[in-house]
């Protein structure tokens, strides 16, 4: 079984994100599950979602603890909460940001790949969400997929046709976008 936790801020999409992966995992042939955790629901506040799949049925029934890959929709929450609580050795900490991922220096002790993606940029270049609060969902999405090999990237579009509310050819395009512009640490440069 692989366990994925996502943390962004209420309005970011990391709800429907976490369906989307599902959905992608599913057409993949996959047991899924995908579900959320609020505190604070209001826009803004943190918030986490959560995948699991696997080849088999999942019988699990509770919050992810000591997930194998972490998504992160906001970097500000990098430095305001522990993204990295529980997280497997190996595992991958994808996160929407500008910066390089050996730019992360507080992830090089725990034996984690770091991927890095502009997903705010490329969601407002498709004019998702707006320029002050773009919508991350799917550009982080492609990101995922290409930094850790899980899946396939039409599987994800596919999902995403699907599963956004609207303007689904711009989501999809911003997901192509992150899977090629995604940056990421081996498993090696994160340990020296």
């Amino acid at each position: 079984m692989i366990e994925i936790r996502f943390h962004g801020r209420g309005g970011q999409g990391a709800v429907v994100a976490s369906v989307i992966l599902a959905t992608a995992f599913f057409r993949e042939g996959k047991f899924v599950q995908a579900f959320p955790t609020f505190g604070v629901e209001r826009r803004g506040a943190p918030v986490a979602a959560f995948v699991r799949t696997s080849s088999a049925p999942i019988r699990l029934r509770c919050q992810i603890e000591e997930p194998d890959h972490v998504v992160v929709l906001d970097p500000t929450l990098v430095s305001a909460i522990q993204v990295s609580s529980g997280l497997k050795p190996g595992g991958w900490i994808v996160i929407n940001s500008e910066h390089d991922p050996a730019d992360f220096t507080q992830f090089r002790d725990g034996g984690w790949q770091v991927a890095c993606v502009d997903a705010s940029g490329i969601a407002v270049k498709q004019e998702l969400g707006t320029r002050t609060n773009p919508i991350v969902n799917t550009s982080v999405l492609g990101a995922f997929a290409r930094a850790t090999g899980l899946l396939r990237l039409e599987s994800v579009l596919e999902a995403i046709q699907k599963g956004v509310p609207t303007r689904a050819e711009a989501n999809v395009r911003a997901a192509r976008a992150a899977f090629e512009a995604v940056r990421t640490s081996s498993l090696e440069e994160v340990q020296s």
